[in-house]
């Protein structure tokens, strides 16, 4: 038997249904689709978690509390298994050679080093946050750190006294 020759099981591949093509597509007079309603007509596709005008549930259950999701800082990750393998030793561990290595991709909020793998090369690193166990790491190796303090720009008020 060849590569050429090789073919998938009986069964194996199953044409899809072509709904509403008339009843010599294979589906009988309704055309796979049941019989009246929405759904049965041919732009009767209705969006997720509808109900018919019904108030639907995700509406009816109420929603209290607060959610930080939208306020919280996510940070890209980077562990140092990643970073020994494609640095070389007295380089500059920063947001742009980070970049430029594609270890990582927006770092709106920031970056954080994680202690996972070992780290053998002496290496600055100019990032903003850095596990203890990667810290440890990096300090045995006879590397450096320098934490970035970003400023979170805070509106001001002010005050019209006429």
């Amino acid at each position: 038997m060849q590569l050429n020759q090789l073919r998938p099981g009986r069964g194996a591949n199953k044409d899809r249904k072509r709904r509403g093509r008339g009843t010599g597509s294979g589906q009988g007079t309704t055309g796979g689709r049941g019989n009246k309603g929405q759904n049965a007509r041919k732009s009767g596709q209705v969006r997720q978690g509808f109900e018919g005008g019904q108030m639907p549930l995700i509406r009816r259950i109420p929603k209290r509390g607060f959610n930080n999701a939208q306020f919280a800082t996510v940070y890209e990750i980077v562990n140092l298994a990643e970073i020994e393998a494609r640095f070389e030793a007295g380089e500059t561990v920063n947001a742009e050679s980070l970049k430029a290595r594609r270890l990582v991709h927006c770092n709106e909020d920031g970056i954080k080093i994680l202690g996972d793998g070992e780290l053998t090369k002496k290496l600055t690193f100019e990032v903003d946050k850095v596990s203890k166990s990667a810290e440890e790491k990096i300090k045995k190796a006879g590397g450096d750190i320098k934490l970035i303090e970003k400023v979170k720009y805070v509106a001001k008020k002010e005050n019209k006294a006429k």
